[in-house]
């Protein structure tokens, strides 16, 4: 199950139930089936407050992920500053809707496996979401 929350931010506009049949067939592409996936679309303070109370790192970012995955059953918590994805959209100059499904499934492709901190990782993970972003049959 796919559950959407926030956490002192507007619920995004996203169609949730295609959202979630394109996490269940991405997750599928990587031979992963979805358990249980809580996203908490959140503030840039709130997601501060995350990284420094479980992470303890004192800074901004767009996601955290929290892995609780069993085998090939994807279980996490998804937090996304969605402060940030506005930013990031604007900094690199694409529009707030293409950002937020990457990110999305960035969460996802995290919790099947794909690092994008070791050298080499992040142009790994990069083609991962586009690959992915290619299955979303129209963004919302």
């Amino acid at each position: 199950m796919i559950s959407y929350q926030t956490d002192g931010v507007k619920m995004p506009a996203i169609k949730r139930r295609d959202t979630s049949t394109w996490i269940k067939a991405v997750a599928a592409s990587h031979n992963k089936k979805i358990g249980e996936i809580a996203y908490i679309f959140c503030s840039d303070e709130k997601i501060l407050e995350v990284n420094r109370e479980y992470l303890q790192h004192d800074y901004y970012t767009d996601i955290i992920t929290f892995d609780y995955c069993e085998d090939n059953l994807l279980n996490g918590d998804i937090f996304i500053s969605l402060d940030t994805i506005k930013t990031n959209a604007e900094q690199f100059g694409t529009n707030y809707e293409t950002e937020l499904h990457r990110v999305i499934i960035h969460g996802i492709l995290h919790l099947c496996g794909i690092d994008d901190k070791a050298p080499g990782a992040r142009q790994v993970m990069e083609e991962a979401e586009n690959r992915a972003l290619s299955l979303l049959p129209a963004l919302q």
